[in-house]
């Protein structure tokens, strides 16, 4: 008798029960499914007791709510204005946190994973970390410049891929990763914080400092894979099979193969979740607003999907829908 996957049965087998809704633009870019309506906080227990939500809060924004816990992952919510998106893009725009929009988004969080530390993934984690006592997770670089916002040592965490961190009801596992090259084969803000620095004060202050990407296992549910940019390092996704993967989508095409080695280093998950497409100095708002070139190249990128992997569903969140896989 041939051996059985297990972890491929489970992902399987969960996937055919999988609840998610795809509003907006999914309404003409992807498949619509059924919507999961949000719950009431259940009372706080030592376990998962529940349904999983998942919300997407714009760029690879997530707050991931399992029973009375809270992951999120690079929460961005201030979206500031640095003309990314209008012109011309400032690299000295201050570093503004807007605590009048994360306050009433962030009541709780129990831990905070940040794929890198561009200011449009970090630059919120110190000041929710503070508010919140989160343990935050990240590169060495995030660890450094989170002792450069005042953040205590003993809720920061430094990880660089291969570490498999559990949770009692969940796990996450930190996977190496790369960011994503623009058109001219380079990465914006280059560069590590070896030592800790002087207080960040622009976006040109946070540089990328490596990037990972996580694996969230629920226990009892969904496998989901984050990604905060669009390169792979496919040879340590071996083994992820995960049934769910937020891909952030390619602002260029310096990156070869990216969609098609992604996606089989993940071994084509069921549910594929773009992500990083809006435009993220705008409000939090459905639906979201988009530039006219990243439309475009969301509608390829949905394509693509289809094409490399036809039994994936494709899902266009909105923002702050709780998405159930």
């Amino acid at each position: 008798m041939p051996s059985l996957d297990r972890r491929r049965f489970l992902r399987d087998a969960a996937a055919t029960t999988a609840l998610v809704s795809a509003g907006g633009l999914a309404a003409t870019s992807a498949t619509p499914a059924q919507a999961a309506p949000s719950a009431a906080a259940p009372a706080p227990t030592s376990r998962r007791s529940g349904a999983v939500s998942f919300r997407w809060w714009g760029t690879a924004g997530w707050r991931i709510d399992i029973g009375d816990r809270t992951v999120l992952v690079d929460p961005f919510l201030s979206r500031i204005d640095t003309g990314l998106f209008t012109g011309p893009f400032n690299t000295a725009t201050p570093l503004t946190v807007r605590t009048d929009v994360i306050d009433p988004r962030v009541d709780r969080a129990m831990t905070v994973l940040v794929t890198h530390t561009h200011w449009d993934h970090f630059m919120d984690v110190p000041y929710i970390a503070k508010r919140t006592g989160a343990r935050v997770f990240g590169t060495l670089t995030a660890y450094h410049l989170g002792l450069a916002y005042g953040v205590p040592s003993t809720q920061l965490s430094a990880v660089k891929g291969g570490e498999v961190l559990d949770f009692g009801d969940h796990s996450v596992e930190v996977v190496g990763s790369l960011h994503s090259r623009n058109a001219t084969y380079s990465v914006a803000f280059p560069g590590v914080r070896v030592s800790q620095p002087a207080l960040p004060a622009t976006i040109g202050d946070l540089p990328e400092g490596d990037t990972l990407g996580y694996l969230l296992r629920v226990d009892g549910g969904p496998s989901v894979y984050f990604t905060g940019a669009s390169d792979v390092a496919e040879r340590n996704l071996t083994g992820l099979a995960p049934d769910v993967a937020m891909v952030a989508m390619q602002s260029a095409t310096t990156t070869g193969d990216y969609l098609p080695r992604l996606l089989a280093g993940l071994d084509y998950p069921k549910v594929v979740v773009p992500v990083h497409w809006d435009n993220f100095e705008t409000r939090l708002q459905n639906p979201p607003v988009v530039a006219p070139a990243d439309r475009l190249r969301l509608d390829e990128m949905i394509a693509a999907v289809r094409r490399i992997s036809p039994r994936s569903r494709v899902l266009v969140p909105e923002y702050e829908t709780a998405y159930h896989f």
